[in-house]
């Protein structure tokens, strides 16, 4: 099957973009380059185009029951307005897919990672109970990102929301340049950044909009490189990658998103005896060698092999290698020297306290 294109396809091949298959789409990895990009977003404001990721639209009068089910966060902590940070479980507690739920008024908004979306819809189908309609928008549904510390002061110049009123994790149904959007203060670089959800058909008009806004800001478009290298500083788990069926929750940090005490979810029991016993935990290695850890390479102590790195990378903020990987317990704690065996060569780690980039605007 051949990739898809986002509307956006043209507008990336204008500006030069360098487009890869990515989550059945054809997408752009950068523009000028993924330093530079990187850069852009840690200091000004970058453009991203994410209408890949997949949306499902959820209601009826037993939605809030049945996303209870299926997702390990207390979708009853939702108020309207408010956006949450979960994730899916098969009975054995391995992850289906990390997630964000959105609650409107009538009807609650679930947002997939692009390559699990057939996936997702067929398990919430076949648990389906009740008065609960599924619908998946995703190809009707664009999305934008805009992050970095100016990025506020660029979309406010767009709209009459009054955007510093929208605290993290919370959304607010306004209009961007006229067209109507969910404005929605959320990201995955560890900056102050908004995600926008709009009709497909704007999603140009929308694009050309904000970039036109933000060139007294320095905004630049932006690829999925450096998507990849700002999660990576933050420790932000890539499905994939970092988690997935073989893995649960706990071990993969997850735990502060699963609500072991709500009422019973799909993979409640499993997760709560692999709590109890954790053989493995998801940790944060800073090379204090010259080198670059890769998805793969394996992890040792004094010798003995004791994990993998799940992802790695040059950190352009730091100038050094880092990388996200499972090491077994007890080895996991900060400040715990390893060897990462790259090519044949074993170059010298510590496992760091997340994240590995501290000095991010998120919370601004």
């Amino acid at each position: 099957m051949s990739d898809l294109k986002t509307k956006l396809y043209d507008t990336h091949i204008s500006l030069g973009g360098h487009m890869v298959s990515f989550g059945g789409y054809l997408l752009p990895t950068h523009f000028s380059g993924i330093n530079h990009e990187h850069e852009i977003v840690r200091s000004k404001v970058g453009l991203f185009d994410v209408s890949h990721m997949g949306e499902f639209i959820i209601s009826g009068n037993d939605a809030l029951s049945f996303l209870q089910r299926v997702t390990v966060n207390d979708i009853e902590l939702l108020n309207v307005g408010q956006a949450q940070y979960s994730a899916m479980c098969y009975d054995d507690g391995g992850i289906i897919d990390d997630l964000i739920v959105y609650r409107q008024e009538d009807h609650y908004m679930m947002v997939v990672n692009a390559s699990n979306r057939e996936k997702n819809i067929k398990w919430l189908e076949k648990n389906c109970e009740g008065n609960v309609h599924l619908e998946d928008i995703s190809d009707d549904m664009g999305l934008i990102a805009v992050q970095g510390p100016r990025s506020r002061e660029v979309l406010q110049m767009l709209t009459d929301n009054n955007l510093r009123s929208v605290e993290f994790y919370n959304f607010i149904n306004g209009k961007i340049n006229g067209y109507e959007a969910i404005i929605s203060r959320t990201g995955y670089t560890g900056e102050l950044g908004y995600e926008i959800y709009a009709n497909t058909n704007f999603l140009v008009d929308l694009w050309n909009s904000i970039l036109d806004a933000g060139s007294e800001y320095g905004i630049e478009p932006v690829g999925l490189g450096c998507r990849d290298t700002l999660r990576m500083e933050m420790k932000y788990p890539l499905y994939g990658n970092d988690i997935d069926e073989t893995t649960n929750p706990i071990e993969s940090g997850l735990g502060w998103i699963t609500r072991l005490g709500k009422q019973d979810f799909i993979g409640k029991n499993a997760i709560i005896k692999k709590k109890k016993k954790v053989e493995r935990r998801l940790v944060c290695i800073e090379m204090t060698e010259k080198a670059i850890p890769r998805s793969g390479c394996q992890i040792y102590i004094d010798n003995e092999l004791v994990g993998k790195v799940t992802s790695g990378t040059m950190s352009p903020s730091l100038g050094k290698g880092i990388g996200i990987g499972y090491v077994n317990t007890p080895y996991t704690e900060a400040g715990i020297d390893i060897h990462v065996d790259i090519r044949g060569k074993m170059k010298k780690g510590v496992i760091i306290k997340p994240p590995f980039y501290k000095k991010g605007s998120l919370m601004y």
